[in-house]
């Protein structure tokens, strides 16, 4: 019995063998998971207001995407006024490195290599490209950079968290009118926290982080503490793709609380 082919990219496949789930699916959510993300991080990134909550709604909250804020058009509240002569967003100064720690990051590339560029776009499904020649040239020749993007944003989570720390500080107005600062706890205090822990983790999950605990070790048992750092960061590695996805919608609802409580569109409740 004669068996019908189709040509497509770079082979000729049995038509028995293609897909007639909707394989369709899960390329699609990626990209529009991360098209929405990219829109609202842009937008984010280019309104340089409402992104810290001070003391006229009696809170000390800082974004995540203005995180360290180094310029001097930051908020009063703040504490990294490093830069007075950057005349725009703070955010751009902080965020290419964040955003190259994602982009060359292992579980991204198979996201957006299949949602966008159908590289391929699913197990088993033809792929259009005629020919493929990897990470070897310019432009994905840039994805090699992971692991030194890697150092560059170690220090971001351990900052997050200082800044979670910083948003224990509630600020109330005593009865003579003057602002008093005491130590609490409000909801968005949690909300950083739990972003910052949630960008730890998958920072920490990361692929070129298990190498670096791990990696170049032809016994493990001649280094004692990397098999241990290995044997955790191996447990968060396997969660890679969930940690990813969940701490990137942690950062960007995050920033979405800090400007509805910085614009006084919502109030902050505090526990105590």
């Amino acid at each position: 019995m004669a068996v019908t082919t189709v040509q497509a990219g770079r082979g000729t496949r049995p038509a028995q063998n293609l897909r007639v789930d909707r394989w369709w699916l899960q390329p699609a959510l990626t990209a529009a998971g991360l098209t929405a993300f990219v829109i609202y991080s842009t937008w984010s990134t280019f309104t340089p207001h409402d992104y810290f909550a001070g003391a006229t709604v009696g809170r000390d909250y800082l974004s995540p995407f203005f995180s360290p804020c180094i310029t001097n058009r930051c908020g009063a509240g703040t504490t990294w006024h490093l830069v007075n002569w950057w005349p725009f967003s703070a955010a751009i100064l902080m965020l290419p490195f964040p955003l190259m720690f994602r982009g060359t990051c292992y579980y991204y590339r198979k996201a957006y290599y299949r949602s966008f560029w159908f590289s391929p776009p699913a197990c088993a499904v033809p792929e259009p490209h005629g020919k493929y020649t990897g990470e070897s040239r310019f432009p994905l020749l840039v994805q090699n950079l992971h692991r030194y993007a890697l150092y560059l944003v170690i220090p971001f989570p351990i900052i997050l968290l200082w800044e979670a720390w910083k948003g224990t500080h509630m600020i109330t107005v005593s009865a003579a009118g003057s602002l008093v600062t005491s130590r609490g706890l409000g909801l968005g205090t949690l909300i950083l926290f739990v972003n910052a822990l949630l960008l730890l983790t998958y920072t920490l999950s990361c692929h070129s982080c298990r190498h670096l605990c791990g990696g170049h070790l032809n016994a493990l048992s001649k280094g004692p503490t990397r098999y241990w750092l290995w044997k955790r960061v191996s447990f968060l590695n396997e969660h890679h793709m969930g940690l990813a996805w969940v701490s990137l919608v942690a950062v960007g609802l995050t920033d979405v609380y800090v400007r509805l409580v910085a614009s006084g569109a919502i109030h902050d409740p505090r526990f105590f």
